[in-house]
């Protein structure tokens, strides 16, 4: 299309005087302007304003589908902004969009921070635990919160994460005549009168942090016992080898150790975590919003293989419980060729039946033999574990 419907624009705080002669031309051209009630009054939009319906959504936009439409958006849209979700449902020339700086790019600019080394992350509708698993000393984080009230809450938030020494900036309408920067300690937090839009940008300290070696601490889960232990999940994801946007099935999930590891593996790993018992679904829920990935880790109640039938292809397996003959036929006829799978066992039944599957499917075979030590009357000994037996194969 020459000539696209509708046009994307950005905004900023100091509205239609920061707008270039593209943007502004466009607006105008618009009989339907679509925007929250900030960005159509920055933009002084009066009969032709339409404030976006909540919740969210798009609907209304793409119903006027052939009428000249803008929509208004908060500095770049497509940052954390309404553009991505509208361009998913848009052929590429029914739409334009004209960019303003953003809100990270202003802040970075005031601060004098390098963007490209900064964690940005946008806060509006999400819990403060997607900073997880980016907190650690020296961490530079610029997060844009939902209102006025969330600065003071983040701040209590990181103080209760052990790092209440990090360093804020608390910057209100960047880029407007009612802009503000304020500094302030976490654990010191005193400012009032913060007002939306609002961006808190943190140095992170005080605190250690997640490692992003795979095996993190089996305290740091929600259990009841049925997890598989720190050495072997290190074992386990090194062979399940998570990529960037890969989804995992973690049959048998347990406590979802595993899912919350690929998850945290690599950026846009997702994990569907299938689990029969509604007390252990409740564990790999409370275990992935505390590690900040619940946005993609879906918890299936059922069990393997019926509860399988609808779910999105995977790009790896992992069996960690209720393994059978019957699971293996399932998979290995209906999987994709290329689909990485891994069985972990205990028992010598499962064992055997791995043996054979690796005889007929090849793969690797391996078996780990764990001993810690521990205490032995007035010495120590080793306390060995029970042998796992580990088959990785690739469909």
């Amino acid at each position: 299309m020459s000539d696209p419907w509708l046009s994307i624009i950005g905004i900023g705080e100091d509205g239609l005087n920061g707008l270039p002669a593209a943007s502004r031309a466009a607006l105008q051209a618009s009989e339907i302007v679509f925007g929250g009630s900030r960005h159509l009054e920055l933009a002084q939009v009066r009969k032709a304003g339409r404030p976006w319906p909540s919740p969210f959504c798009v609907e209304p936009v793409l119903a006027c589908r052939g009428r000249k439409v803008a929509v208004l958006a908060s500095g770049d849209p497509f940052w954390h902004g309404a553009g991505g979700s509208l361009a998913a449902h848009l052929a590429p020339g029914e739409w334009q969009c004209f960019a303003a700086p953003s809100a990270f790019s202003l802040a970075a600019a005031r601060l004098g921070w390098r963007l490209e080394e900064v964690v940005c992350l946008g806060l509006h509708a999400a819990p403060f635990e997607r900073l997880v698993p980016v907190l650690a000393p020296g961490v530079q984080a610029i997060c844009l919160l939902r209102g006025g009230t969330a600065a003071g809450a983040l701040a209590a938030w990181l103080t209760d994460k052990g790092f209440g020494a990090s360093e804020l900036h608390v910057l209100e309408a960047l880029g407007g005549g009612r802009e503000r920067i304020r500094r302030v300690q976490a654990d010191g937090f005193d400012l009032v009168g913060v007002v939306a839009p609002v961006a808190v940008a943190i140095s992170c300290a005080g605190g250690s942090g997640l490692s992003r070696a795979s095996g993190l601490p089996d305290a740091l889960f929600a259990s009841d016992g049925q997890i598989t232990k720190r050495p072997v999940r290190a074992l386990t994801l090194s062979a399940l080898a998570p990529r960037p946007g890969e989804l995992l099935w973690d049959i048998g999930s347990g406590s979802g150790s595993i899912a919350v590891e690929w998850a945290l593996a690599a950026p846009r790993a997702r994990a569907i975590a299938l689990e029969p018992r509604a007390g252990r679904c409740a564990n790999i829920r409370a275990n992935a919003e505390c590690f900040g990935v619940a946005h993609r880790i879906e918890v299936v109640e059922g069990r393997a293989p019926d509860a399988l039938a609808e779910l999105p292809a995977p790009d790896a397996v992992f069996i960690g419980g209720g393994a059978d003959g019957a699971l293996f036929d399932r998979l290995w006829a209906d999987l994709r060729a290329g689909t990485r799978i891994v069985a972990n066992s205990v028992t010598l039944e499962t064992e055997a039946l791995l043996a054979g599957w690796h005889a007929d499917k090849g793969g690797q075979l391996l078996r780990f033999d764990l001993a810690e030590a521990a205490p032995l009357g007035r010495m120590r000994g080793w306390d060995r574990a029970r042998p796992i037996v580990q088959w990785s194969v690739v469909r």
